[in-house]
């Protein structure tokens, strides 16, 4: 009988031995809660790969003796949900608690596979737990999201993962027989990214890349094994984030060969097109920003364009749009402005809004003051008039910086020419 990998084999079964998510299943966390009350909601377990989704889902329909089904978005339709709610509708005749339908990349379902959810989500035929990596809000529909609670897992942190390492030569049938010795664990934790599952592949990639049961890893060893291995540990796209780094990288730093090789390493992985375009658009306004505003709408262009044409072809729009992203001028001005601005407002609060700029609606207010002395820019030349429209205690903060490109050169111009007391360089 083959073995089961060691992810597989380590696999927590009930709430206390899951490692991680504190603040969802540690001592009176939310959802620690609703699994002990019995009172499970429908849910989207929103969080990076490995970090525990499809075992939460099994560890709760396991605690509260519900019927589990099992459903992958990116092979099962319609059809397959029409038949789990024809099941499941028959197990309420008998006084069972709801089953739970689990359905792993839940983003990948289409608008119209969520809508076939809605009606028993609704009706309580089901408590459906949906696992993505992608962001709720742009991928799934909002009469679905409204119906179902939704909790963020986050990465494992370095004591999350010493642990699951400890736990594993502890308690593991395979490696207990096997003298290992752990003596630097920086290198596997660093791959590992908080990803609880490619820390165990690591683990087993490592020992298995020896030929005796007397076992020392190092953190060499560890990087040495996985430059020679490195698809084995990468299966299904477990680099990610990493990937996605470097591509992001590459375009900020400029170089578009780079860009268009990530590019090319993420589509062949399998990589949902529409994360990589979302991706584009951020960066188009945090790393080129106002050195070239036309970069904004290049990337929600693609974006359009990419769920209209799709794959094989989306390739093309989406490699035009990586070079002209890649090849322009830079700047992260607006990304600092704001930045700077919130910085502001959570250390000074709520300052007072100037009487000159609050509307005035009623004749009391306008009695009190609010909208005089407003000066309607239209009304002068170059419709530019100097006012403060910034609360008193900071009336000469200054958050925008224009950075040195030719888009902001003209801009700094402006301002000086305007704001000669706020804009001296």
């Amino acid at each position: 009988m083959a073995v089961k990998p060691l992810a597989e084999r380590l696999r927590p079964t009930n709430i206390d031995n899951y490692i991680g998510q504190k603040h969802l299943i540690g001592k009176n966390a939310v959802l620690r809660k609703s699994i002990e009350s019995g009172h499970i909601p429908s849910m989207i377990l929103w969080g990076p790969p490995g970090v525990g989704k499809t075992t939460l889902a099994n560890i709760i329909s396991k605690q509260q003796n519900r019927v589990f089904y099992n459903l992958s978005a990116i092979n099962s339709g319609v059809k397959d949900v029409r038949e789990i709610i024809e099941k499941a509708k028959q197990t309420q005749y008998f006084n069972n608690p709801s089953p739970i339908l689990f359905i792993d990349e839940i983003h990948r379902f289409s608008k119209s596979q969520q809508d076939s959810l809605l009606g028993a989500v609704e009706q309580g035929i089901f408590i459906l737990i949906g696992a993505t990596t992608e962001n709720p809000s742009f991928e799934i529909i909002s009469p679905l999201l409204s119906r179902c609670q939704v909790y963020i897992l986050q990465p494992l942190n370095a004591n999350d993962l010493k642990f699951l390492l400890n736990t594993a030569l502890e308690k593991d049938i395979e490696l207990k027989s096997k003298k290992i010795n752990i003596k630097e664990d920086n290198a596997i934790l660093r791959y590992s990214g908080g990803d609880a599952r490619k820390l165990l592949n690591i683990l087993e990639l490592v020992i298995n890349s020896y030929k005796t049961d007397k076992i020392t890893i190092t953190d060499k060893k560890v990087t040495a094994i996985l430059q020679d291995n490195i698809t084995t540990y990468d299966k299904q796209g477990e680099m990610h984030y990493d990937t996605i780094s470097a591509f992001i990288k590459s375009i900020r730093g400029s170089d578009p060969n780079a860009a268009i090789y990530w590019l090319a390493r993420m589509l062949e992985g399998g990589e949902d097109i529409k994360f990589i375009a979302r991706r584009l658009i951020i960066l188009a306004a945090e790393d080129i920003g106002l050195a070239n505003p036309n970069a904004l709408l290049m990337a929600n262009t693609c974006f359009d364009s990419i769920i209209k044409i799709g794959m094989p072809e989306g390739r093309i729009i989406l490699s035009e749009c990586v070079i002209y992203l890649a090849t322009s001028s830079k700047s992260n001005s607006a990304y600092l402005a704001i930045n700077d601005a919130i910085a502001e407002v959570k250390q000074s609060g709520n300052l007072s809004i100037p009487l000159n700029l609050r509307n005035a609606p009623t004749k009391l207010m306008k009695d009190l003051g609010y909208g005089k002395d407003y000066k309607y820019s239209h009304s002068y030349n170059d419709n530019f008039t100097e006012q403060n429209f910034l609360p008193k205690d900071i009336k000469n903060r200054r958050f925008y910086e224009p950075q040195n490109n030719l888009q902001e050169d003209s801009i700094k111009k402006r301002l000086i020419k305007w704001w000669k007391n706020s804009y001296k360089y």
